[in-house]
């Protein structure tokens, strides 16, 4: 049977969780999670939350899916002391570091892929499940029947998103909120750029799009297709930013289709709390056309009614679903929200009512129109339900009971729950009864007044003698009972590793030199034209979501897991920043896989670059072999998403050249071959004045996307003086010049 996997982004979600029927939940520390913003858990609030779930059968797993820096290294792995001394049953993980620390050192600790790791095929899969693995947390992006093929092939537990929020990127591959929002998605706190609206320009053409929430993906409900992945190990609701109404909701929901004991009402209720419409995403074949919501980014509610007429009692609403007093609604005026509480409503004759399921007055200070659609994004009624579905025991679990008592001696009782076997023996010696001796009967209804716990009498087999029992005694052992098996069921042997000695990896050190990715034929001609001996092109790089791995000969650029597991052979890899490698164990490792020389993150800064580097050095006796991009328009973000097929713009990209526009500046679109898309910074990265400073990177990288044969020259040329120690730095202006995340920290 699948898990259900809910979200908690505080106790009372978790609660809300359990109490409708999730299997599982995952939460995240004040820490290392990619949830920054949402409450999260403190080690003691953590501590009562493992205990309140372990109790009810449900394990709790931990995000530590953010990106790790140098100097928080040791912090992260007394992180992970703390949860493992707490009984945390995995831990959900990006950085390779964190990765390392955990199957290297609690064998009984899960260690999860986290989705931001960007696992994506079987090959990937299976290099995880090599490593230690004990489930991977597959990308939005994978097709149900992959999702099937990589569980058939790998053997391997897999998790799937079935409910909520969308990224439009891929998970792990959007810089766009650290690079234009200054808060780092891989380090827990999106701003949500993407769901800002943009305007699509058509820059060969000079054509402008009208602009919309172009970027703003619908949430995800796939509550249809349950039967056809009820097979798939675990099944996550995303939400941690969530309230626990919203929680309790789409558990219920999952749980009872899960079960086959859903109804049409019970779907439609999703709808009843926070969505952005609804999409079956990637998982179902959404046409790319109707996977984002172009009208508005937040809660988009469901329709009750219209605007009929306006009157001096205000404006006639003409409903089509109850319209209760304090509902929270919103009216759709030529594309613009008026947003209200419905604190007083009228009827006809103006009277104060408190619900309507016909027709009410409402006054509204806008202007608004008739035909104006009106929608409720708040239903009080439906909330007052819904709260009242925690907290509350979705189960309790039966104890079976052998009592013995007899005279002369101690009340004995054996309790068994599921594995679990307790004795107690009281204190006292039991003595005839002169009037009304103790029955069965009279025991177990003494005995079975447990509505305060997680357990409920179910079977009671009674030897005595014809003894009386005071119920003082019954209630003291029932609450020791009870107290024994929670202890019990509670309790679990530590298993810590001694730390492994490992063989240190270092390379020589050497002059750096420079290589360039050339995404067009006039770039890659440039290159050899200047004498660049690395030269990456589409046709050395396996790119993040790569689908075939055939083979392939010389230098790699190797940007996803799948890619590093079928080339690892290959003494010539170089793997990418898509692998958002930024601390000097993460480096280490792919070193031990194989990997010749690691490109470094976007997103971090020259101290990071040092520390990194430093520390390096003295764990190995040696440098580590470094790349690192010092010049280009950055990726902003990676997706499966086309934003022209919005617009029927289907194959223009391979004779136009577009950009998307905010209200500040333009950012270039790439389209691949397989019709993803690339979003780059439209401000250039230029760290031309840096390279000299940072001693032990080997290459330095030049990152060419739409620049013409000429600035390619001219770009190479001057790099290369200035590794040369000359001066010359006159290509590039203050508008389009930036050094990204590189000369500051972002959060």
């Amino acid at each position: 049977m699948s898990e259900l996997l809910a979200p908690a982004g505080s106790f009372e979600a978790l609660v809300a969780a359990i109490s409708n029927g999730a299997d599982a939940i995952y939460l995240g520390m004040k820490q290392f999670g990619a949830r920054a913003y949402a409450s999260n858990f403190d080690t003691d609030h953590l501590k009562s939350a493992i205990e309140y779930a372990h109790l009810r059968n449900v394990k709790i797993y931990v995000t530590m899916n953010t990106i790790v820096f140098e100097d928080e290294l040791e912090a992260m792995k007394q992180m992970i002391d703390a949860l493992y001394t707490a009984r945390v049953d995995g831990v959900i993980i990006q950085d390779l570091a964190v990765f390392e620390y955990v199957v290297q050192t609690y064998p009984d600790l899960e260690a999860h892929c986290s989705t931001q790791m960007g696992i994506d095929d079987a090959e990937g899969t299976l290099l995880f499940k090599e490593l230690g693995a004990k489930r991977v947390v597959l990308s939005r992006e994978v097709p149900i029947s992959k999702v099937k093929e990589i569980k058939k092939i790998v053997k391997l537990p897999l998790e799937i998103f079935i409910h909520g929020a969308l990224c439009v990127s891929y998970s792990g591959n959007c810089l766009m909120s650290g690079l234009i929002g200054f808060r780092s998605g891989n380090r827990g706190r999106c701003v949500g750029s993407c769901r800002k609206p943009y305007t699509l320009i058509d820059e060969t053409n000079a054509i402008t799009y009208t602009s919309c929430y172009l970027l703003s993906m619908k949430d995800l409900n796939t509550i249809d297709q349950v039967d056809q992945y009820k097979d798939i190990d675990s099944l996550k609701i995303e939400g941690r930013m969530k309230e626990p109404a919203y929680v309790a909701n789409v558990v219920s929901a999952y749980r009872k289709a899960l079960d086959g004991t859903i109804t049409k009402t019970e779907k439609d209720n999703l709808t009843k709390t926070f969505h952005r419409t609804f999409t079956k995403g990637y998982l179902f074949g959404e046409d790319k056309k109707n996977i984002t919501n172009i009208t508005r980014p937040n809660n988009f509610g469901y329709p009750i009614g219209t605007i009929a007429s306006k009157s001096e009692l205000g404006y006639k609403i003409h409903l089509e679903d109850v319209l209760n007093q304090n509902d929270i609604i919103r009216i759709d005026h030529n594309g613009e929200d008026v947003n209200l509480t419905v604190v007083k409503m009228y009827d006809a004759k103006k009277n104060y009512i408190n619900s309507s399921s016909t027709s009410c007055y409402i006054q509204i200070k806008e202007d608004l129109s008739i035909g104006d659609i009106v929608y409720k994004t708040k239903d009080v009624k439906f909330y007052e339900t819904i709260q009242k579905s925690y907290p509350k025991e979705y189960k309790r679990f039966p104890i079976h009971l052998i009592v013995s008592a007899f005279e002369k001696q101690p009340l004995i009782i054996h309790a068994t729950v599921e594995h679990t076997q307790i004795t107690y023996e009281s204190k006292e010696l039991l003595e005839l009864a002169r009037t009304n001796a103790t029955t069965d009967e009279t025991f177990k209804t003494q005995f079975n007044r447990l509505m305060d716990t997680v357990y409920a009498l179910d079977s009671l087999e009674f030897y005595h003698d014809e003894v009386y029992i005071p119920a003082k005694l019954i209630n003291e052992a029932r609450r020791n009972i009870v107290e024994q098996l929670n202890e019990k069921r509670l309790f679990r042997q530590e298993n810590r590793l001694p730390k492994k000695v490992l063989p240190k990896l270092h390379f020589a050190k050497k002059n750096p030199t420079l290589a360039v990715y050339a995404t067009t034929q006039e770039q890659y001609e440039a290159a050899k034209e200047c004498g660049i001996e690395l030269i990456y092109t589409e046709k050395n790089t396996i790119r993040r979501n790569a689908t075939q791995y055939p083979p392939k000969t010389g230098p790699l650029l190797i940007g996803g897991y799948g890619g590093l597991y079928s080339y690892r052979s290959s003494n010539e890899i170089t793997t990418d920043f898509s692998l958002n490698v930024v601390n000097s164990e993460a480096v280490y490792k792919l070193h031990a896989l194989g990997v010749h020389r690691v490109t470094l993150s976007h997103e971090m800064n020259k101290t990071q670059i040092l520390q990194l580097i430093e520390n390096y050095k003295k764990q190995n006796d040696g440098l580590p072999n470094l790349e690192l991009i010092v010049y280009g328009h950055t990726h902003l973000l990676f997706t499966k998403y086309c934003p022209l097929k919005k617009y029927n713009l289907c194959n223009s990209c391979k004779k136009n050249q577009y950009y998307l526009k905010d209200e500040y500046e333009k950012f270039p679109v790439i389209s691949h071959t397989d019709c993803t898309t690339t979003l780059l910074n439209g401000k250039i990265l230029n760290l031309i004045d840096d390279i000299n400073t940072i001693e032990d990177i080997s290459v330095f990288r030049l990152q060419f996307t739409i620049e013409s044969k000429e600035e390619t020259k001219e770009i190479i040329e001057m790099f290369k003086d200035r590794l040369a120690h000359k001066t010359t730095n006159k290509l590039f202006s203050k508008e389009t010049n930036t050094r990204g995340h590189f000369n500051k920290e972002i959060l």
